[in-house]
């Protein structure tokens, strides 16, 4: 089971360092970069400078805010820098943001990401064996790349792409062209997974790898998973009430709750959001427990699901030996399924 966490989608650039150095020691395989406030390439280069063992991944870039050649050479770079540990995760965002926050054109996201990927995958091709560079698609077209222009061959193979998603048409792409599949938060839920994820992603008789992202509160105590309620409640609160992000409250039987938080939303009454997710509501959302009950709560709910989860780096660094611990049983309880 892989063992994933995000670096805080806010950490200083100057911050990355020391982050990232202690995901290391707490165990986690994998650390995920996000695109939200900073440029997730240059995040993910401090991040592999300052480790030795992580695979990089970004979780996710937005894809449609760049050409894939940009995209391509700032992968590449990684790739070499770390020595294979970098892998490049693609994502569309949504209509909202890509027009209105990155001025860039909205058509058919699902065609779009899959030309997107293909045309990555050729520009890789290219820069690791030369020749000419010759692409044509539905939503790009490459056919010039001087050498002068080409950074070459690496002595690592070209970048996994992944991708992410939550409709029906995404999680399908994913299972035709990516290499691995990051589940978004709201859709992590394994009965969630079960019925509507891994459907779509294996449909088409191929299986990418899986991660789960679920929401988890976790701790030394129920002191402290108390303490997390109220954040994880206006959280959830706040993606629930965005209609694509649905899908897991219709699989639970909640859909309701979430037609209520996007007419709020659409209202502007963001602070009477959390109210909706009462608590019964919560305990169904949000995998709740102590370090010590988690392995097997995790492995209860999500080996055979998913091929790895994402858990939160503990709040209190007085924690992090009772967190590698459970990492390491974690990673047995697992394995012994």
């Amino acid at each position: 089971m892989e063992l994933v966490t995000s670096l805080p989608a806010d950490t200083p650039l100057r911050q990355v360092a020391q982050h990232v150095e202690r995901i290391e020691k707490l165990g986690f395989d994998t650390v995920h970069i996000s695109e939200t406030v900073r440029d997730p390439f240059a995040v993910a280069a401090l991040a592999v400078e300052h480790s030795t063992t992580l695979t990089v991944r970004t979780s996710m870039v937005v894809a449609f805010a760049r050409s894939p050649m940009v995209t391509a050479l700032a992968a590449w770079d990684l790739a070499d820098f770390s020595g294979g540990r970098f892998q490049l995760g693609l994502a569309t965002q949504v209509r909202g943001n890509i027009v209105g926050r990155y001025s860039m054109p909205w058509t058919d996201p699902v065609a779009q990401l899959r030309d997107y990927v293909g045309a990555v995958r050729e520009i890789f091709r290219v820069f690791q064996t030369g020749g000419k560079l010759d692409y044509a698609g539905s939503h790009y077209t490459f056919n010039r790349l001087q050498p002068y222009f080409s950074p070459g061959q690496i002595g690592v193979p070209a970048p996994e792409i992944w991708t992410g998603g939550v409709n029906s048409r995404m999680c399908s792409l994913a299972g035709d062209v990516a290499d691995g599949f990051v589940a978004h938060p709201t859709s992590s839920h394994p009965k969630v997974l079960a019925e509507r994820i891994i459907p779509s992603l294996t449909g088409g008789g191929r299986k990418p790898r899986l991660i789960a992202v679920p929401k988890t509160i976790t701790g030394k105590d129920r002191a402290a998973i108390i303490a997390q309620r109220e954040a994880a409640r206006s959280e959830l609160a706040f993606l629930y009430s965005t209609p694509a992000y649905r899908v897991a409250l219709e699989v639970l039987g909640l859909s309701e709750i979430g037609e209520e938080l996007t007419v709020m939303a659409r209202a502007g009454d963001w602070a009477q959001l959390p109210a909706v997710l009462t608590d019964d509501v919560l305990d169904i959302l949000v995998t709740q427990c102590t370090y010590a009950e988690l392995p097997d709560v995790v492995s209860s709910k999500y080996v055979g699901l998913c091929d790895g989860i994402a858990l939160s780096v503990p709040t209190d660094p007085a924690d992090d030996g009772a967190f590698t611990a459970m990492c390491e049983e974690l990673r047995g309880a697992a394995s012994a399924e």
